[in-house]
């Protein structure tokens, strides 16, 4: 990381005052790290266990979360457990035992932990950060946001995180947050510049063997693939 990016430099300062957040940023604008500096730089002034939870709407998007928290915060031994579904509830109750710094969770599986594992508890959570809350939404987690917010202190600091102001998340942003300030750097359905998509329309049958094609041609740029398990493995 040269220098911050655009969602960087409005979000971090505005953060590290103290403020709530409403922020509105595309997918790739780095804003993962405009929200996780600063609670990594509050950790530091007060070290505490259970001291952020990061929602988000795929258990994908959480590891990706807790790899950049663990990198971030390294240097300061930074503890971060991942609470998702399709992983075994007892497993997740031992790791929760040890009382990470920093939950990464989908709603989901977080709820079912907090009404179903003995001594687990959010009573004295720093910070809360939904990430994509627009996904979240529209993935039908509202009864779980919901009964969440009620079981975790409201003297916290709240960040809210969209690429599109709908009016779920205009909701969710009027019952969780407190005077936030509003940080805009994204259009709706805004992606970044860089990113580049197609689409094609081919016959199932060729379709592997039209993506290998491509990456061969492609071998300079970063290519992302989204499917099936067992079409990745193919490939």
């Amino acid at each position: 990381m040269e220098e911050p990016s655009k969602i960087q430099r409005e979000a971090i300062p505005v953060a590290l005052q103290g403020k709530d957040i409403i922020g509105l940023a595309e997918t790739g604008s780095g804003k993962t790290a405009a929200f996780a500096l600063p609670i990594l730089q509050a950790l530091l002034e007060n070290p505490q266990r259970y001291f952020a939870l990061i929602l988000t709407p795929t258990r994908e998007l959480a590891f990706q979360i807790s790899e950049q928290f663990e990198a971030l915060g390294s240097s300061i031994g930074v503890k971060c457990a991942v609470i998702v579904g399709g992983m075994d509830m007892m497993s997740q109750a031992l790791i929760l035992a040890k009382k990470p710094h920093i939950l990464i969770a989908t709603p989901g599986r977080l709820l079912d932990h907090l009404e179903n594992t003995k001594g687990f508890t959010l009573r004295a959570l720093k910070y809360l950060v939904m990430d994509e809350a627009d996904r979240i939404l529209n993935m039908d987690f509202e009864v779980e946001v919901d009964k969440i917010l009620k079981v975790i202190p409201r003297d916290r600091r709240t960040f809210l995180f969209s690429a599109t102001m709908t009016k779920k998340v205009k909701k969710l942003q009027r019952a969780c947050l407190q005077e936030p300030v509003k940080v805009e750097v994204s259009t709706k359905y805004q992606t970044v510049e860089k990113l580049q998509q197609y689409y094609v329309f081919i016959p199932v049958k060729f379709k592997v063997s039209n993506l290998i094609i491509y990456f061969f041609f492609s071998l300079k740029l970063i290519v992302l693939i989204f499917g099936l398990y067992i079409t990745c493995h193919c490939l």
